[in-house]
């Protein structure tokens, strides 16, 4: 599925480079897909890297890509965004949990693990926990 990427861009933020809303979005309104190259949960463990997506036990999304705008999505403990798989479990798209105004930062929870191995040991920089 190709979204239409001039509802978003990637800037500046607080956890470094971050993807921003261009346009409002009402709350359930699709955002963006997660894309990137699908392997195995074993290639996964190989490559490692940031922008790995599980999508089951057996397959992964490579996201690396710089086409893949949806890598510069940052994690937030307060988010306003959440991914949700599709049916056959091969696609990510990323939904907005409530109304976001043009210019706010787009955010979700990478998950309890990622957050644990990657994010807690630097410190937590979403706007929840650092205000």
């Amino acid at each position: 599925m190709n979204l239409p990427t001039e509802k978003v861009k990637v800037r500046k933020s607080s956890a470094g480079l971050g993807l921003f809303a261009n346009t409002s979005f009402k709350k359930g309104d699709l955002v963006i897909e997660y894309t990137g190259e699908i392997i195995s949960e074993a290639e996964a463990n190989r490559r490692g890297g940031k922008y790995l997506f599980e999508l089951n036990d057996d397959w992964t999304i490579d996201g690396k890509g710089r086409d893949n705008l949806a890598r510069y999505i940052n994690h937030s403990c307060k988010p306003n965004c959440y991914p949700e798989l599709s049916e056959d479990e091969k696609q990510v798209f990323i939904y907005a949990k409530r109304k976001i105004a043009l210019g706010e930062e787009l955010t979700y929870n990478y998950g309890k693990t990622y957050f644990d191995d990657m994010i807690k040991p630097l410190g937590c920089k979403c706007e929840k926990c650092t205000k």
